[in-house]
């Protein structure tokens, strides 16, 4: 997972910073909540861990704005010193989804870590076949159908769309696509990003007249979104096991 931490103890961040990246994680630290506000507003992160007390604020004041400001219901946890029964319940009255008292054993936040990304991503594993209006997504066999025609698409063209797919009316920086699609934090040139964004957008042809837009937002990345025209396209995405796996799956609700 993509992990924004907030914590003003640089010692402790980057020992924590450690064991996550050591598990496969990407660990970005922050040592105080306006650095890491403008951080989470602008990008998208899968988790968030927030300590407490901090230079400029606490982090129940943080995890009320991202509960307020951000859009798609990120899991947070918090791992602070404040160990007070009326700390925990009112921590988790103003929506984190976990609590953990310092100093935290490395295996136990790690298993708790993974719980949490269990639960925001519940059924993704589970099927072989996505819908997503008039496209069709075979995740064995990596095909992309439009209207029940085959798509040719490269290796990565084909796990960009998905990621895209997946992430409808997200904003997605050019940064977050180059850890997740190509999975590297390296400084890629990000004209790498640009370039597949026009072939898929090509190639499938994401464009308002056929029910969808992939545009691009100034200084901050790409955002898929379905727009009126396209009937399918107002459709939810369905997820169903393969022909050879099952009978079908109805829509999710």
């Amino acid at each position: 997972m993509r992990i924004a931490l907030l914590e003003d103890d640089k010692q402790q961040a980057e020992v924590m910073q450690v064991w996550l990246e050591a598990t496969g994680h990407v660990c970005h630290c922050f040592r105080d909540s306006k650095s890491f506000q403008q951080a989470v507003g602008r990008e998208p992160y899968e988790l968030l861990i927030l300590d407490w007390i901090l230079p400029d604020g606490s982090g129940l004041e943080v995890l009320k704005w991202v509960r307020t400001h951000v859009e798609w219901p990120v899991p947070i946890i918090f791992v602070t010193q404040r160990d007070g029964e009326e700390d925990v319940v009112g921590a988790l009255e103003a929506g984190a989804d976990d609590y953990m008292v310092k100093p935290v054993k490395p295996l136990e936040m790690l298993a708790r870590i993974t719980a949490l990304g269990r639960r925001s991503h519940p059924a993704r594993e589970h099927h072989d076949i996505l819908e997503f209006g008039r496209f069709r997504v075979d995740l064995l066999r990596r095909r992309l159908e439009k209207d029940g025609e085959p798509l040719e698409l490269t290796h990565k063209e084909f796990d960009l769309a998905l990621f895209l797919f997946r992430n409808t009316g997200r904003l997605l920086s050019r940064e977050y696509l180059l850890e997740c699609v190509w999975g590297t934090t390296a400084d890629l040139h990000t004209r790498t990003v640009d370039t597949h964004i026009s072939r898929i957008r090509n190639k499938l042809g994401l464009v308002p007249d056929q029910g969808w837009k992939l545009s691009a937002v100034y200084q901050h990345g790409y955002r898929l979104e379905r727009v009126g025209g396209d009937e399918a396209a107002d459709k939810k995405p369905r997820r169903r096991r393969s022909p050879r796996r099952g009978k079908k799956i109805g829509d999710d609700d």
